[in-house]
């Protein structure tokens, strides 16, 4: 697991999405500004769904928007983007209130940052911590493999 995996910058909370395709951009946002990836980065995950549809809803209210590194991937990069309204990406799965973008210079660390993200996604106080707190600095804790909750 990844020490830092994620900071404060790539969080966002209530994040209001007027479609998929905004919630996309909003959410990935901080990996741009944060210098991991490169604004056609974002534009790829978008084609992507255009054109294959929404693969990356994985779990119910949960997608993990991400295209391959060769679409502007410089750092492995992680964000986080809760909705202040879910939308519906066409799956089954909609709608969709949580997005984690990922960047991953390699297949090997896309599957270490996969990894991780199961293990939260497998823990229900995670999405209870997500709905319940304004806390950035107690997300990121809680995603880098710090302090657990009570």
């Amino acid at each position: 697991m990844s020490q830092n995996m994620i900071s404060e910058e790539a969080v966002q909370l209530n994040v209001e999405a007027k479609d998929w395709e905004d919630a996309i951009r909003k959410s990935a946002q901080p990996l741009v500004t944060l210098q991991k990836v490169k604004p056609e980065y974002i534009d790829a995950i978008i084609l992507t769904v255009k054109e294959t549809g929404p693969y990356f809803v994985i779990m119910e209210h949960v997608a993990m928007p991400h295209a391959d590194s060769r679409y502007g991937v410089m750092e492995n990069g992680f964000s986080l983007a809760t909705l202040k309204e879910a939308v519906c990406f066409g799956h089954e799965n909609d709608p969709v209130k949580y997005l984690i973008c990922l960047s991953s210079v390699d297949n090997d660390q896309h599957l270490k940052n996969i990894s991780r993200v199961a293990e939260l996604l497998s823990d229900e106080s995670f999405f209870k911590m997500l709905d319940e707190t304004t806390d950035k600095e107690k997300i990121c804790e809680r995603i880098n493999g710090g302090k657990e909750e009570a």
